[in-house]
């Protein structure tokens, strides 16, 4: 029996002596991608797919043990180590660090097996080219308390939204990454679900947080502070200090008191869920709306601003009256800024809840604004799309500004 390497095709063979050959899934490359990175490093390792039952698994695992050298076919071994990241960085392919774990995905497997360890299983949703998914492997994940927390407290797992690797769901269904991440709603990258020990979901993390607030989301979940306090109120407690420590009404916001039923209007309604320790508020506020096209956008929208913990009473787009405190709560609004957005008979239709910059932001708003999110479902094929437009257009995206 011989391993092979067919780096064109990016899997691996198991040739049998009568000339038969079985693929290897995923996992299985990237064991061998830890057991001889030098060799493997140019092998993208999430094309093959198909179901491999546990028995062949461990059969796989125990031969993959004992392997010493995996030559790829055709191709001349390197011992320099010498090896060019551009060879990845072209098709957007970005290095995950070496902890995150091998999973077969199957969700019941990876909760229980975490479980057992005294962690919690944590997914991270990505795709290739995402520059947040970037920022949180380089930044938040090169900050040493952020991984030894992380490395603590979970099993992380990460799911390409765009994979064709199979997984199993809870309820034993096999699907595969693409169609999982569509099922759970997957609109943004990163996307993390922090799980219990039951397979539920926790807390839902959908983009990219900055390094405090991660660090703060990793200690309450791991630590399992949701048994006693909400995160809202957690963060509450333990946020750095902000720097201006102000809410920003704008004079063409809608004025309180607030009746969202009784609008007289034909806009969409975009809510502003924001509290006055806020640094990204203040980005939000300094920087992203103050430019043209976002005043431009925003134009289009009844705008409402409205602080989490403030106990002014107003009606909500469904005619139930709470204070802007109890809505953020009934709204599951957990950090700020929050942008909610509503069509014109009250209906919530999207929302970002995540550190954006301005092109995502612009781009959320233009996606209820425009009407699109009737005609496409997936937001990031709308900003693909709209991209392309404007790229056509000789306007140059770049979407870390």
């Amino acid at each position: 029996m011989l391993l092979q390497l067919c780096e064109d095709k990016g899997l691996i063979l198991c040739r049998n002596n009568d000339g038969t050959s079985r693929g290897f899934s995923s996992h299985i490359c990237q064991l061998i991608r830890q057991l001889n990175p030098v060799l493997i490093r140019k092998m993208p390792y999430t094309i093959l797919t198909g179901g491999v039952n546990i028995m062949n698994r461990l059969k796989y695992l125990s031969l993959l043990l004992t392997l010493v050298i995996v030559r790829p076919v055709g191709a001349e071994v390197s011992t320099s180590g010498a090896q060019s990241a551009d060879d990845l960085d072209t098709i957007g392919y970005h290095e995950q660090p070496a902890w995150f774990k091998d999973s077969f995905l199957d969700l019941q497997e990876d909760v229980d097996s975490a479980h057992a360890e005294g962690r919690r299983v944590l997914y991270y949703f990505y795709q290739n080219g995402c520059p947040y998914c970037k920022k949180l492997l380089d930044v938040n994940f090169s900050q040493r308390d952020i991984s030894e927390a992380t490395k603590k407290y979970f099993d992380l797992i990460s799911i390409n939204i765009w994979g064709d690797r199979e997984v199993t769901d809870k309820a034993g269904n096999s699907l595969s990454e693409k169609q999982f991440a569509r099922d759970l709603d997957v609109d943004f990258t990163p996307t993390l679900l922090f799980m219990n020990e039951k397979g539920d979901d926790l807390i839902r993390l959908n983009g990219y947080y900055p390094p405090q607030k991660f660090a703060a989301v990793i200690d309450y979940v791991g630590r399992k502070k949701e048994a006693s306090i909400e995160f809202a109120e957690y963060w509450k407690i333990n946020r750095p200090k902000s720097i201006s420590g102000k809410l920003y009404q704008h004079e063409s916001y809608l004025k309180p008191p607030y009746n969202l039923v009784k609008r007289n209007s034909k806009k969409p309604l975009l809510i502003l869920f924001e509290q006055k320790d806020c640094l990204g508020c203040d980005e939000l506020h300094q920087d992203i709306f103050e430019r043209k096209e976002s005043q431009e956008i925003m134009a289009d929208f009844d705008v409402v601003l409205l602080d989490i913990w403030a106990d002014m009473p107003l009606i909500t787009p469904k005619g139930a009256t709470l204070t802007a405190k109890q809505w953020a709560k009934v709204l599951d609004i957990q950090y700020t800024p929050t942008l909610v957005m509503f069509d014109v008979e009250g209906r919530e239709v999207f929302r970002t809840d995540a550190y954006l910059k301005a092109f995502h932001t612009q781009s959320a708003m233009d996606y209820v604004r425009s009407g699109a999110y009737l005609k496409q479902e997936s937001f990031q094929r709308y900003l693909q799309a709209r991209v392309d437009a404007l790229e056509a257009k000789g306007f140059h995206v770049d979407i870390m500004k």
